[in-house]
């Protein structure tokens, strides 16, 4: 069984790992994908120059720091078969399009719990997986 876990550094994904560990016990193999998905930058009007560059090397180390700490994690409840991939854009586009290109048979998201009005309001990331998504979401909160 292949997963594919969203990690963003918040409480809601380090509860999906340990959600994610717990069925893989359950299972004699599984392999885990941690994603961390970064929004792509968009510039409205003109901007004071600065160096992009140095911009999206943060990002990417940020992405780095957050994607080792989850592999920690994983590691440290009993997950063997990790592996680690950073994306930028869309979130849940990205998520959709990672666990297609892995070939995941679930994806599993900690959910920050908004409820229906904020999910009207604001959209859900999770929302739109679990309605794009070709295999089971499970939803941890």
């Amino acid at each position: 069984m292949k997963m594919l876990i969203a990690v963003d550094g918040s409480e809601h994904a380090r509860r999906a790992i340990e959600a994610a560990a717990r069925l893989a016990k359950q299972m004699q193999s599984a392999e885990v994908v941690l994603l961390n998905v970064a929004d792509a930058m968009v510039f409205y009007g003109e901007l004071p120059p600065f160096d992009i560059e140095a911009v999206e090397r943060a990002q990417r180390l940020h992405q780095d720091r957050l994607l080792a700490e989850a592999e920690a994690q994983a590691r440290a409840l009993g997950l063997q078969k990790v592996l680690t991939q950073s994306a930028v854009g869309l979130t849940a586009q990205e998520i959709l399009r990672v666990a297609d290109e892995r070939g995941v048979d679930q994806i599993v998201l900690g959910t920050h719990g908004r409820g229906a009005v904020g999910s009207l309001l604001l959209g859900s990331v999770a929302q739109r997986v679990v309605h794009q998504a070709k295999v089971p979401v499970l939803l941890v909160r």
